[in-house]
């Protein structure tokens, strides 16, 4: 599929997928909900962690496109959800690593794809926020589950609530990212993040994933057991013999994800 709103630069096992539609700083329409949900489907297995960013340093995603959205009707404002949700839970499962390198606004939609992915950081010009009920509508994409898991349920509250805009210091004040940098330091420091992850065993990193992601509403006993299996499942594997071999020889692995 050809996209016309996605760009992919790959360096090495990292891919770096930057949403670009400048005439609306990068907003979400079903067009490019379809794009991001073809590339999340078919993403080349050989690509370790992925970045996702937006195009320019004014919007990673300023949201859903509400020129879309205005005319929707009840049926299909849920088939619209739906699908923003769906491609966003495609990009919570993906079994590598995922880095929101955040520059600029992140509201509604875009705030919502950034939760989706593993890992946050932004520009110090970064603004996230969840405006949708000034607009007599709610978030739909999985932001009312995704912030309160991210933030708290207070904070998540009150910012629903009130629709505001917070800026990058609160948004790593309360946990929201995990970082923030000078504009032209934000691409440079994902590529350094993604690259410090490659150096380690894939398959290990994957079942992390997995564990993190799965066990957050078991119950602890059923939680321990389930990081117990998988971290059993690494003795199974050429990588946990290469890291291990490697270290007691004070040398560096090889790991080839097997």
């Amino acid at each position: 599929m050809e996209y016309n709103f996605l760009k992919i630069a790959n360096a090495g096992a990292i891919c770096t997928l930057t949403i670009s539609a400048p005439k609306t700083l990068n907003a979400l329409n079903s067009t490019i909900l379809g794009e991001l949900d073809d590339f999340v489907s078919n993403i080349d297995p050989s690509v370790r962690v992925l970045i996702i960013t937006g195009d320019g340093e004014k919007s990673f995603v300023a949201g859903a496109d509400i020129s879309e959205m205005a005319h929707l009707n009840e049926e299909e404002g849920f088939a619209f959800g739906k699908r923003g949700a769906d491609v966003f839970r495609k990009i919570e499962t993906l079994p590598i690593p995922v880095i929101a390198a955040v520059n600029g606004f992140a509201l509604g939609g875009g705030c919502e794809l950034a939760m989706a992915c593993d890992i946050r950081i932004c520009s110090n010009n970064a603004k996230f926020g969840q405006p949708e009920v000034g607009l007599g509508i709610i978030p739909g994409f999985s932001g009312t589950v995704r912030l309160a898991r991210i933030v708290g349920m207070g904070m998540a509250k009150q910012l629903i609530y009130t629709g505001k805009a917070i800026r990058a210091d609160e948004a790593l004040r309360i946990g929201l990212v995990n970082a923030v940098y000078e504009p032209a330091e934000l691409l440079p420091a994902a590529m350094q993040m993604a690259e410090s992850i490659c150096a380690n065993a894939p398959l290990a990193v994957s079942f992390a994933k997995e564990c993190i992601n799965e066990e957050y509403d078991m119950p602890a006993d059923e939680a321990i057991r389930y990081e117990n299996e998988l971290f059993s499942n690494c003795f199974s594997t050429e990588d946990q013999k290469a890291g291990m071999k490697a270290f007691l020889e004070k040398g560096k692995a090889q790991f080839q994800g097997k």
